[in-house]
């Protein structure tokens, strides 16, 4: 994959999944920013890909 379309593909789910995520908005209410984003990060199925495709670049 090219550069261009990784940065497509990711911003594709971005845009299509955790754009308005109730779970992040509850985690960082309850939790604070830091750990929501965590979750994000190390346990949610889109956060994973999303690192996947930031190793390819």
């Amino acid at each position: 994959m090219n550069r261009r379309k990784v940065l497509s593909e990711v911003a594709e789910l971005m845009t299509t999944y955790c754009e308005g995520c109730f779970l992040h908005k509850h985690l960082k209410n309850e939790n604070g920013r830091r750990n929501a984003h965590r979750f994000c990060i190390t346990q949610c199925t889109i956060g994973e890909r999303i690192k996947k495709y930031g190793e390819k670049l």
